[in-house]
Parts: C-alpha cells; structure tokens; sequence
C-alpha cells in the first residue's frame, strides 16, 4: 500500500487540486485526503473505487501494480 499515497498526491495534483477540492469532490474532508496521502490511513475497497472512477485510473494503477 506504499505506492498509493504516492499515487494519490500524484493524480491530485495532475488535476491541479488542493486535498480539500479533492475531498469535495470524493466526499471526504481534507485531512483525510492528507492522511491517504501521509500513509496515516489506507483507503478501504469503497474510497479506492470512488478515487478510481474520480480520476479515472485502474485499482492495480492506483494501488502499484501496473504503470499506465
């Protein structure tokens, strides 16, 4: 799960958004962006879809498996 947080901030600032516009965007708040995003927390089955389809990304993209 270490290449998620990387891919998280990753695709986050592709798009040009601050963690709270993400979190808008997903229904979270901003700290939680920042803790997927620190490692503090591990996004569970249900936020890794909503984060897949938001940036539109594989789950073995954004979890490390694969390189797009």
């Amino acid at each position: 799960m270490e290449k998620i947080k990387t891919r998280i901030r990753e695709l986050r600032e592709e798009k040009g958004l601050t963690q709270e516009q993400l979190g808008e965007e997903i229904g979270f708040r901003s700290n939680t962006i920042s803790q997927y995003e620190t490692g503090v927390l591990e996004p569970n089955l249900q936020t890794i879809k909503k984060l897949c389809d938001f940036f539109d990304v594989s789950a073995d993209y954004l979890l490390g498996f694969k390189e797009f």
